[in-house]
Parts: C-alpha cells; structure tokens; sequence
C-alpha cells in the first residue's frame, strides 16, 4: 500500500491521473479494452471490410471523440436517454449476443496479413515521418486537454481538468523558481566599514627640570 501511495504522487505530480485496479489482473486494464478492439479490427482488415486507414477514421470521427471527453460508461449513459444506463442495457445489451464480432478467435499472423496492414498503414502515413507523426499526435492531445479545460464553466472537464490543474501547479512553479532567481541576481548589501583604530597617542617626551647653578653664600 506505501508503494502504490508513493507511485500515485508520483504520476499525479507530472500531471497524469493514477488509478489502482482493486483486484490484481493480466496486463493493465487499458491494455485488456486496447486488445479487444485490436482482434477487431484485425479481423475487419482481414476480411476486406475496410482498409486500416477507413477503420481509424471511423475511429477518429466518431465514437474516438466521444470517449476521448467520456469515457465508455458515461457515453453510453447519456445514449440511454432520461432513462440512463439500465434503458441502454435493456436496449443494447441482447446484441451482445448476436454473432457480429469475432473476439474470441484471432487471425494468423502469416505474411500476408502482415503485408497486407503494414503496406496500407504506409500508404496511410502519407509520407510523414515516425518523429512527425508523434508531434501531430502529441499537439493534437495537447489542443483537446486545453479544449476541455476550459469547459464545465471554466473548471474543466475530465482530461481537460487534470490539465487546468497541472498547468496552474507549473505556474506556481515558475513563479517561485522566477522570484528565487531575481532575489538571486539582486547586487549584495555592502558591509558597512570597520571603525578605524584609534590612533595611538604620541608619546610625550618630559624634560627634567635643570638644576640651577650658583655660587654658595659664605
């Protein structure tokens, strides 16, 4: 528990949001919901039902957006109308059943199907470097955080949120490290200068007295 409390001031000090699975599982549980999709769409591919280009699209401009703001459980809330998620569930839920996804089974990874990803993800590139596309990726992230924080009458929404606060932080920040650096720079008070010694007293020379000479009376 320590451990876990010091990981979760860590993340949470550079800006990212922890969250501790209760039971302990197989791989994290962003990479479990990653993986499923992933058969998905491998299949998808496979099958020639679209190319990797239109599935990321689909992606991108629809559901993509929408849990990017919030998430699976509260999208589909809001998709359930007045009624919220138990009318979702009792209207979508018996699709569950129905014989569309192939989740369970998952395609050879022979040359072909390798060829076939690897060659439209290239073309999909257009181009554009590895180091390219992670700056496109990285701003994009960025613009949507900054979007979404200032939604919610200015206190920021999900992700957005998170990034209102951490930017404040890195506010505070700054503005100590700048007032410690011109405190810094300011010219040092001079010391104020020692009294001077006093001079010692020349000494006095005392002459003594002369005697006088004279003849003595007879």
């Amino acid at each position: 528990p320590e451990a876990i409390e010091v990981a979760k001031e860590l993340y949470a000090s550079i800006g990212m949001k922890p969250v501790v699975v209760r039971k302990e599982i197989e791989a994290f549980v962003g990479d479990r919901l990653l993986e499923a999709a992933w058969r998905e769409a491998l299949w998808l591919v496979k099958d020639g039902i679209c190319t990797v280009e239109e599935l990321d699209d689909i992606m991108r401009y629809s559901f993509g957006l929408r849990w990017a703001q919030m998430g699976m459980f509260q999208v589909y809330r809001v998709a359930g109308g007045e009624a919220g998620m138990r009318h979702f569930m009792a209207q979508f839920g018996p699709c569950l059943k129905w014989p569309w996804t192939k989740l369970m089974d998952v395609p050879e990874f022979n040359d072909e199907l390798v060829d076939l990803i690897a060659t439209q993800s290239d073309e999909q590139a257009h181009g554009l470097s590895i180091r390219e596309l992670e700056k496109i990726r990285d701003d994009n992230l960025v613009a949507i955080m900054e979007a979404l924080s200032r939604q919610n009458k200015g206190k920021g929404w999900g992700a957005g949120a998170l990034h209102k606060d951490y930017t404040r932080q890195l506010a505070k920040l700054a503005a100590k490290k700048s007032s410690a650096k011109a405190e810094a720079a300011k010219p040092a008070k001079k010391a104020a200068k020692p009294a001077k010694a006093a001079k010692p007293a020349k000494a006095v020379k005392v002459e003594k007295p002369k005697k006088k000479s004279g003849k003595k009376k007879g």
